[in-house]
């Protein structure tokens, strides 16, 4: 089949049944729900932009499996090159759409996949990473949206997947049969699953002797007899069903990325879509190369959305009349170093990725986890600059309906406007726009995508090889132990 245009990908989700709850009803279509419809714009981004001539070197690649011209989102990197177009690719998508574009972390469980079922092979004479490259080829031909599953709901956090109550709170496989296994819990947070072709299952943590059943990976369509998507609340969600356009923001694309609950009841998986079945071991091999893989992507995607906030704040400021001011220029100065700090660590982590035993590449662990890091704090700052440059009145404007009410339209035109030669309008699709990049998702979703700061700090501690830190300072020093 080849890479799908973004048309052929609306298309081809037509053809998928997925049980699909929102606000408390089954959508009989994803399609007739206008709060998912922005989703699937942003994620048919990712396939326009391989067929448009000033980005198409950055989002396809050619398959080392195949050697046919493929998505990147398919792709396994098999070089540095490879790690910097996908942080570069991130970063031209958020300034294309201003919102989570979903397929990355499909494309980084690909690659943790591609290297854990490798080393399980080699290690124990199992036959994953075959069963895994045909899948990859079946991706990659098809050019399929995969949607990375990872978070478990993980109940009482003091224990462990085998010690708690309700084993359900992590997925895991209630029996083992002769063509396959049948699996039964849920996964959190899952963004983009229910306009995805594909559901790619993870282990969500380290697993120990004990929790043989936690440890499982699989790949399933998304429409699988058994699961069942339960779409999530978002900011000012409700704003999309009253079919206006200004008080929405980000109409087209929308807010962060239309995550899911996805329920797993008693799901069947035959044998050659098993990636992964009781190999304890192995499921922290799994979690850092993925967790890895994803903090890479941050100051790429998060920093294609400041250029896109930045760009806002300064029209903000213009309207206002106050964009010349010394202290606002001070302020979108500190923006835009942030930003570009932000940038600087996803491509540093990039630059010094190197190749695993597989074949294929990964980034630098240790700046990867200092790339999230500082996305959990300099995106908050961004945020506050862009709040306090813009004013109070983003969050306190009268909805769109009162612009098109005769009685009171005049009233909003005259006291909502700034700067004489610019429409009231114009400054109040502007304030909408910062309303919906800063509001509660999407800081949340910076703060605990790809894992919360406290993770981070841990890989800080196992990474940063300390003893070599010490044995420098007693070098300095003069110390000489006997």
């Amino acid at each position: 089949m080849g890479m799908m245009t973004s048309q052929e990908y609306k298309e081809s989700l037509k053809s998928l049944k997925p049980v699909v709850y929102h606000f408390g009803k089954q959508l009989k279509s994803i399609f007739d729900d206008p709060v998912i419809e922005p989703h699937i714009n942003a994620a048919a981004e990712t396939y326009n932009i391989a067929f448009l001539p000033e980005t198409e070197k950055l989002a396809t690649a050619v398959s080392h499996l195949t050697g046919e011209k493929i998505n990147r989102y398919t792709h396994i990197h098999q070089n540095v090159d490879d790690l910097i177009k996908k942080v570069k690719m991130l970063r031209v998508l958020g300034q294309r759409t201003g919102t989570c574009f979903q397929r990355c972390v499909g494309l980084d469980g690909l690659n943790a996949l591609y290297t854990t079922t490798f080393e399980m092979d080699k290690k124990l004479d199992t036959n994953y990473h075959k069963k895994f490259l045909e899948y990859l080829k079946y991706i990659q031909n098809k050019d399929l949206m995969v949607a990375g599953s990872m978070t478990d709901p993980k109940g009482d956090r003091s224990k462990r997947p085998s010690e708690q109550v309700d084993k359900d709170l992590f997925l895991h496989v209630v029996e083992k049969k002769d063509d396959g296994i049948i699996v039964r819990g849920a996964k959190m947070h899952q963004t983009g699953i229910v306009n995805s072709h594909e559901i790619l299952v993870m282990p969500t943590q380290a697993l120990q002797k004990g929790d043989e059943e936690f440890a499982v990976s699989f790949a399933i369509p998304v429409d699988t007899k058994g699961v069942i998507h339960i779409f999530g609340r978002q900011s000012n969600d409700l704003r999309k069903v009253e079919n206006g356009e200004i008080d929405v923001g980000n109409k087209k694309y929308g807010i962060v990325g239309g995550e899911a609950l996805t329920v797993f009841d008693n799901v069947f998986i035959p044998w050659e879509r098993v990636f992964m079945c009781g190999e304890v071991d192995f499921a922290s091999m799994l979690v850092y190369l993925f967790a890895t893989y994803h903090r890479q992507n941050y100051g790429g995607c998060k920093t294609g959305l400041s250029d896109v906030l930045i760009g806002a704040t300064l029209l903000a400021a213009e309207y206002n009349g106050v964009n010349t001011a010394s202290h606002i220029k001070d302020k979108l100065a500190e923006m835009i170093h942030l930003t570009e700090t932000l940038y600087s660590a996803s491509v540093a982590c990039s630059a010094e990725g190197y190749c695993l035993s597989s074949g294929a590449y990964f980034p630098d662990p240790l700046l990867a986890n200092v790339s999230k890091h500082n996305i959990t704090r300099f995106i908050y700052e961004i945020f506050r600059i862009s709040h306090d440059i813009a004013g109070g009145y983003i969050a306190t404007m009268p909805s769109e309906k009162d612009l098109c009410c005769d009685e009171i339209k005049g009233y909003i035109e005259k006291y909502l406007k700034g700067v004489e030669n610019v429409p009231a309008e114009f400054r109040i699709r502007v304030g909408r726009l910062i309303e919906n990049m800063t509001g509660g998702t999407a800081q949340v979703e910076a703060m605990h995508g790809a894992g919360s700061p406290q993770a981070q700090r841990i890989m800080y501690l196992r990474e940063s090889n300390l003893k070599l830190k010490k044995k420098l300072a007693k070098i300095i020093a003069g110390i000489e132990e006997k």
